[in-house]
């Protein structure tokens, strides 16, 4: 198989899990955007045939230590894509963070490649074309992000008809709880550090404001086809259950686990097929209380904007996805404060006029025109904070 985004915190632990699984996974080819020294360990670990570095000057610099470790070298722009359609690679991991990761993912599905898909961004900004493209190659979309893998084991054998709805769980981020007077002041050093995940900075930022759990509201639309008024989510701080099936008789069905990515990303990456236990017994004594509770919209508003988004269809989605984008890396910069994020988000979507998406253009254009609506946004609000 390939990794794209192999030196993110996902494409770390699906690293692990190949090395660990030596007898019966293999990677074929890494892709990372600029960190050659990571991209070095795991090239001496997992021994690729081809790595791939998005960034020129992060090649040049790496390509020739990486070519003496007997790998081939792909550098620049484009070279993730080329590495999605590698021969010999029959499942593509897709992990890398952002709208970056649509181009990558639609080459492996054009190429019939079967993707574990860890970039929620491909489904949120352009659902319909990923759907389309995979039912239309044959290729099958197996999700890597714990709510989704959850509901995909527990649909697993099921008939439509038999479903009532989906119920994704989310932790409620570090800020549970907080006052709307209290976010004001969080700092980016706060707003990282998860209390159950170790992940990267963007989607830590994400699951504090609870804009990941919208993200991933629209992905369970486009994995399971369902529409948003039968896609719900309950707030359970301890990780345990991620996710449940509510059935029409009234059952539920859930997956249980400890909050460790390395068993979803197992699960995609040995489909349809289980391997063995690599992540800690779940102890449901020493768990002791399972609690739930409803998501605070009115102080964390990325959530319901997300639900908007979805029910306004067309390029909105992808439009939500962009703002947020830039929001949060606004926000990681120190130049916005922290309910900052939902405000330019909502600002950019209330600007938008959704677009019907016929192609990646139209994708592409309505990320393009969200990015420069933030942005404006968000140079006004420096230069206001600067006045003041």
């Amino acid at each position: 198989m390939v990794i794209l985004g192999s030196t993110g915190s996902i494409g770390r632990q699906a690293a692990d899990v190949i090395a660990r699984m030596a007898g019966r996974l293999r990677a074929v080819g890494l892709a990372a955007g600029r960190d050659g020294a990571r991209l070095l360990e795991q090239v001496r670990r997992l021994r690729p045939e081809v790595v791939a570095l998005e960034d020129p000057e992060a090649g040049r610099r790496w390509q020739p230590v990486l070519e003496r470790e007997g790998v081939r070298v792909l550098v620049g722009p484009g070279s993730a894509e080329v590495l999605a359609t590698w021969p010999g690679a029959r499942r593509v991991l897709s992990a890398i963070t952002g709208a970056a990761g649509l181009r990558p993912t639609l080459a492996a599905l054009e190429a019939g490649r079967d993707v574990a898909l860890a970039n929620k961004e491909s489904l949120v900004a352009a659902g319909s074309l990923v759907t389309r493209l995979a039912a239309a190659r044959g290729a099958r979309l197996l999700p890597v992000d714990s709510e989704h893998s959850a509901l995909f084991q527990c649909l697993q054998g099921r008939r439509p008809e038999e479903v009532e709805r989906l119920i994704l769980t989310a932790s409620g981020g570090p800020f549970r709880g907080w006052s709307r007077e209290a976010l004001a002041r969080v700092t980016p050093a706060e707003a990282v550090r998860h209390p159950n995940w170790s992940m990267g900075a963007k989607i830590s930022v994400d699951s504090a404001t609870l804009m990941n759990k919208g993200l991933e509201v629209i992905e369970a639309h486009w994995l399971f086809g369902l529409p948003a008024d039968r896609i719900a989510v309950v707030i359970h701080p301890q990780s345990i259950v991620h996710g449940l099936v509510e059935l029409v008789d009234g059952a539920a069905v859930a997956v249980l686990a400890r909050p460790d990515m390395r068993q979803p990303i197992q699960y995609a990456l040995c489909y349809p097929e289980r391997g063995p236990r690599l992540v800690e017994r779940l102890d449901l004594a020493a768990a002791g209380m399972l609690t739930f509770e409803e998501p605070d919209t009115g102080t964390f508003p990325c959530l319901a904007l997300a639900y908007q988004a979805l029910q306004a269809g067309g390029t909105a989605p992808a439009v939500l996805n962009a703002a947020n984008e830039e929001a949060v890396a606004a926000f990681l910069a120190g130049k916005l404060p922290f309910p900052g994020i939902a405000e330019t988000v909502a600002a950019v979507l209330d600007r938008h006029r959704p677009q019907p998406v016929t192609g990646l253009d139209d994708v592409l254009e309505a990320d393009a025109w969200a990015r420069a609506e933030a942005r404006a946004l968000l140079a006004g609000a420096w230069e206001a904070g600067r006045a003041e």
